[in-house]
């Protein structure tokens, strides 16, 4: 018998049927946090670079990504209801984080840190992202672990069943396609880093990042449930509208990053 879709009803829980309240996202949220910090570690050590300035500015990213990431929900998908109900804004734990609003926090906040710690905020962004692209990955399956946001029905061999939330028929695992992406793209930019240290062209990871991940979260929502009511009927979906200036930010970076090469040589 070949197998053309896969039963999934996984406990979101750790310990499930227990009064210890800990969820697969959050641990894996927070392993990611934690290998975004040793990969950052590891950039500062091999460049030579004291360690000082990585402590002093990883909590306040750590704030930047969740706070930012909060507030992208709740002002671009849910705004009429947390403008209404401000006060679960507070409440992280109802659910309801925007990778597009922490994209938005993090390199406001490394430039906020730069001009404190005088330090080159793009050099620094070309570092922090390798490891986010691994975050990204595991916070994506953490979405998968709670059954959420996947994507439409499907007759492909690999859709899922997410019998968790009632489903009876196979849907995109769209959550497993987006961390996919990521690890492609922690691979390349880590791949290039290693191969080039110190001497990668300044805005060059930075650029790449936006790019790669964006773009492929841009296609990878035709395939998608919308995920809040007012997306039904629209020709793109927020997820799409909000991916467009960050590609064209990331093409920016790209050809500076070129350009400023080009002129060293």
């Amino acid at each position: 018998m070949i197998l053309n879709y896969i039963r999934w009803n996984f406990n979101p829980q750790v310990f499930p049927n227990t009064n210890i309240h800990i969820a697969w996202y959050g641990v894996l949220f927070a392993l990611g946090i934690y290998l975004c910090y040793l990969i950052l570690g590891y950039a500062f050590k091999r460049e030579g670079i004291g360690e000082k300035v990585l402590d002093k500015t990883s909590l306040w990213l750590l704030l930047a990504l969740v706070v930012g990431a909060r507030l992208g929900h709740c002002i671009f998908y849910e705004p009429a209801y947390y403008f209404s109900n401000p006060i679960r804004i507070l409440k992280v734990w109802e659910g309801g984080l925007a990778s597009h609003g922490a994209a938005i926090a993090l390199p406001f906040t490394v430039w906020l840190l730069a001009r404190k710690y005088k330090f080159d905020p793009i050099w620094y962004l070309d570092r922090l992202v390798i490891g986010v692209a691994i975050a990204g990955a595991l916070i994506r399956l953490g979405n998968f672990c709670n059954s959420e946001i996947y994507g439409i029905e499907t007759t492909l061999p690999w859709g899922v069943i997410f019998e968790r939330n009632g489903e009876t028929v196979p849907k995109h695992p769209t959550q497993l396609y987006e961390a996919l992406s990521c690890i492609i793209t922690f691979l390349i930019l880590f791949f290039i880093y290693k191969k080039k240290g110190k001497d990668t062209p300044n805005g060059l990871l930075f650029g790449l990042f936006l790019v790669l991940i964006f773009t492929f979260r841009f296609f990878v929502e035709y395939i998608k449930n919308p995920q809040v009511p007012f997306e039904m009927g629209m020709k793109l979906y927020m997820g799409q509208i909000l991916s467009i200036p960050f590609i064209l930010i990331g093409i920016f970076f790209l050809i500076r990053s070129y350009v400023k090469s080009t002129i060293k040589k």
